[in-house]
């Protein structure tokens, strides 16, 4: 076959791949949307606790309400991917395709009548995310991205803050998790410490995806966090990538599920969070 004519099919076959993917994409926001529909109804009142039991009990019935409804329709769009079954995992995924789901990203703040909480999707692809949906029930707002295809906010295209150093900018970071290594704890703690003298604000607080929807729409410069789950991490990763951001572990070196840390940043400041976090 002549070179040119390789060269068209290969376009031919890219091309195919990303109109399927894109549609992919939107059949997915429907999904997404729905299940934050009836995870909105069981919003309200501030759900009583008394016990670790009690807790995880009223956490896996929100979780539950999603994934009756998410799990059947990501599963007829693709039928051959796998299913992250625990959302606190970390680390490489097989090869594959692979839908990892938060059904409650934000799990407590909904049973403590707080509305910061989301509903996210992504479809991984040998270990890289190739479209992700984050829809947030109480505001209506669902970001999208798609590999290659930039990241969006109910369609209008999303861009980094072009802030031009570290000390005008907004940082945040997350909770470490609940049994998390003291080790880890300690160096949040630290962490947190050490932006306080070299940025603008920090915010602290759950869950890590919103803080990621804002780097990705510019409303914030960078964030950071120790450990995490792919759940997690990937969604905004891929969110901020396409919306021109960096992703890293906290020393510059490229980020993957199995870092042990997570920095994603606008480009004009992040070598200056590598520095602050290195320190």
């Amino acid at each position: 076959m002549p070179e040119s004519v390789q060269d068209t099919a290969g376009t031919a076959a890219a091309d195919l791949a990303f109109t399927s993917d894109a549609h992919l994409l939107a059949r997915t926001e429907i999904a997404v949307r729905a299940a934050g529909a009836a995870l909105r109804d069981r919003f309200g009142d501030v759900v009583p606790y008394r016990t670790f039991d009690e807790l995880m009990r009223a956490l896996a019935a929100n979780d539950d309400t999603v994934l009756d409804i998410l799990r059947p329709r990501l599963t007829a769009l693709r039928p051959d991917a796998r299913w992250v079954e625990e959302e606190l995992a970390g680390g490489a995924l097989p090869a594959g395709e692979w839908w990892v789901v938060d059904p409650a990203e934000g799990n407590v703040n909904h049973l403590h009548g707080l509305p910061e909480w989301a509903v996210t999707a992504t479809l991984v692809r040998d270990n890289q995310p190739v479209l992700t949906v984050i829809h947030l029930p109480m505001t209506g707002e669902t970001y999208t991205a798609l590999v290659g295809a930039g990241a969006h906010l109910d369609g209008r295209p999303l861009h980094v803050s072009r802030t031009p150093e570290l000390g005008l900018s907004i940082v945040a970071t997350s909770q470490a998790r609940p049994a998390e290594d003291e080790k880890v704890v300690r160096r949040v703690g630290a962490s947190i410490t050490e932006m306080l003298v070299d940025a603008l604000v920090v915010r602290t607080s759950v869950p890590a995806t919103l803080h990621l929807l804002n780097v990705a729409a510019g409303r914030i410069e960078a964030f950071w966090q120790f450990a995490g789950a792919r759940a997690d991490l990937l969604p905004g990763a891929l969110l901020v990538t396409e919306a021109g951001g960096r992703i890293s572990d906290v020393e510059g070196r490229p980020w993957t599920p199995g870092s042990a840390s997570f920095l994603a940043a606008a480009p004009a400041v992040h070598a200056d969070a590598v520095a602050t976090l290195s320190r």
